[in-house]
């Protein structure tokens, strides 16, 4: 049963990472900004639910499907290191050390602030 709450969340997050991506590509945006979105809303998402998680407590299940299925669905570090090796291969030397510093610190940054939204 655990699976499936892992397979539902793990669905919805896909779902919801394409639809963002669909956006930004309907715009044409040369930039990953549809990743960096998905990434950070992804850390928000998380931060929030370990605080109130560590406030109040969450079933067992209602983790699975939210932390490990929904935000790690919703969340991509591959597509983030396959943008960045092709931003480097097509000598966007800039755009990626850009891309890096933008995903760490700003993921960092909404996980803190999703902790203490909680």
């Amino acid at each position: 049963m655990k699976f499936l709450y892992i397979f539902i969340g793990g669905g919805l997050g896909s779902m919801s990472r394409y639809a963002i991506w669909r956006i930004y590509n309907y715009f044409n945006v040369q930039f990953p900004y549809g990743t960096l979105t998905a990434n950070i809303i992804s850390c928000l998402v998380l931060g929030y639910f370990i605080g109130a998680q560590l406030k109040i407590g969450f079933s067992d299940n209602l983790k699975l499907l939210l932390m490990v299925g929904f935000c790690g669905g919703f969340s991509t570090f591959s597509t983030f290191s396959s943008e960045t090796f092709l931003m480097f291969q097509e000598g966007h030397y800039f755009n990626a050390g850009i891309y890096i510093l933008a995903s760490l610190i700003l993921c960092w940054m909404f996980i803190f602030l999703g902790i203490k939204l909680a």
